[in-house]
């Protein structure tokens, strides 16, 4: 008998990713409180909650295998949230310009029926090149990454202000590592081909 697989997000980029693996699941939004803890580094931050979307899914799905995913976009250490405003995401493009904004991406797959969770968190490097203000404010007039972390969609137009990406996978840039995630299934006797 094949485990039913949940992809614990209501995000239609993980679900575009999951779906590049060709197998059968199904989506369940975690609702979890995502607020960071006093002193979280931002690699303890997306561990953790990958782990409590997985295991707050798992409630509702006993006998699955749960997949969850979180990402955090960090320069110089510090968390980059979503801008939600112009403004916000002016400064954002204008402090990341000529540097480079490192993703921690977080995996989980938690059997829930063993109780056995496999988690890591993988990192992926944007290097940007450097930004005139023009640049930057025709990016956002035409695509509007309000709700995106580090003011950027690297999927579409983002691409533009980069000089460079660095990492395993660049599936992890999008959200979902899948090169990472096809290694947990082969453990768990998941095959994908």
């Amino acid at each position: 008998m094949t485990k039913k697989i949940v992809l614990a997000s209501s995000s239609p980029y993980r679900k575009e990713l999951l779906n590049k693996l060709g197998i059968a699941f199904e989506c369940d939004s975690p609702d979890i409180d995502e607020t960071a803890k006093n002193n979280e580094t931002p690699q303890e931050l997306v561990a953790r909650l990958a782990e409590q979307k997985a295991k707050a899914v798992a409630e509702r799905h006993p006998e699955a295998l749960i997949i969850a995913s979180d990402q955090v976009a960090t320069l110089n250490g510090q968390i980059l949230g979503k801008p939600h405003t112009h403004e916000n995401a002016v400064k954002q493009l204008t402090d990341a310009a000529g540097h480079h904004v490192l993703f921690l991406t977080s995996l989980a797959l938690y059997n829930s029926t063993s109780g056995v969770v496999q988690l890591e968190v993988v990192p992926f490097s944007v290097h940007f090149r450097q930004l005139k203000s023009s640049e930057i404010e025709n990016y956002l007039n035409k695509e509007q990454p309000y709700n995106c972390a580090g003011s950027f969609k690297s999927e579409g137009l983002g691409i533009t202000l980069f000089k460079r990406l660095e990492g395993d996978d660049p599936n992890t840039l999008i959200g979902l590592p899948l090169i990472r995630l096809n290694e947990m299934l082969n453990k768990e006797g998941v095959t994908v081909i």
